[in-house]
């Protein structure tokens, strides 16, 4: 005789439940059992809090998938942001935000400010809201963004290389401005941005260059210009003017601060 058929009902629907993937109810299923036999709950209850465990269980579970793919490189949220040291940050906005209209219109953020001031934290607490609301999102640093698409051209995969980030249902580009990205790179960063325009896409960028001066970033103020247009055209703009976070508990002679957010 088989193991399987020597094993009592009730080891065999815990093994059942293993097997399809449903290690929350197999685990419970003794405990609910003696529930069910002591007359202290349902069936049709027990049934029903197993399920909603093991739902909750899946849940947590896409929720860490998803936040592991937007490739956050922290987890920020809105409630450890420090309102009170960026006044300049308008609050009501950033939570505005935060409810992901924007993003259902497909709407975008340009965050502008000096390093450190929170610009990365304000978009990562955004893309976290979106994870969490079951939306596509990836963050990505400008210059590796750049490089990451150069790769792809030379070697013959750029258009579908594009197609992954022109379809996330929010694309983060953090730190526009900070390195050189050279014509090859402003052109694809372009083609991207137009992509995403076309499809109406929203896009969050972080940069410490103004709009104005992003012919600097890109070399052309041609080429600058056609992404500033796509970008801002339906666009909230955000300006800290703070100080920043790593400089708040530096002293003539002293040492930085802890690190928060850029």
């Amino acid at each position: 005789m088989s193991a399987a058929v020597q094993a009592s009902p009730l080891n065999r629907l815990a093994a059942n439940l293993e097997e399809l993937g449903l290690e929350g109810m197999a685990s419970s299923v003794p405990e609910y059992v003696r529930l069910v036999a002591d007359g202290r709950k349902s069936l049709v209850d027990a049934m029903l809090e197993l399920t909603d465990a093991q739902i909750a269980l899946k849940r947590r579970a896409d929720d860490e998938r998803r936040t592991r793919m937007a490739n956050f490189p922290y987890i920020k949220t809105l409630a450890d942001f420090d309102w009170g040291f960026q006044p300049s940050v308008p609050r009501g906005l950033v939570e505005q935000l935060a409810t992901l209209e924007f993003i259902d219109r497909g709407d975008n953020v340009v965050l502008v400010g000096s390093p450190g001031v929170g610009k990365t934290h304000l978009s990562i607490a955004i893309g976290h809201e979106a994870v969490m609301a079951r939306k596509q999102v990836y963050f990505a640093d400008c210059s590796r963004l750049v490089e990451d698409l150069k790769h792809a051209s030379a070697k013959e995969a750029l258009t579908r290389r594009m197609r992954f980030y022109e379809h996330c249902s929010l694309l983060i580009i953090d730190e526009l401005g900070y390195l050189d990205i050279g014509k090859e790179g402003a052109d694809l960063l372009f083609q991207l941005v137009n992509r995403r325009y076309a499809l109406k896409r929203s896009t969050i960028v972080t940069t410490n260059v103004p709009v104005g001066r992003w012919g600097d970033v890109f070399g052309s103020n041609v080429t600058a210009s056609a992404v500033a247009d796509r970008l801002c055209h339906h666009c909230a703009m955000i300006k800290i003017t703070g100080r920043s976070y790593r400089l708040k508990d530096v002293s003539i002679g002293g040492e930085d601060g802890k690190e928060d957010g850029a």
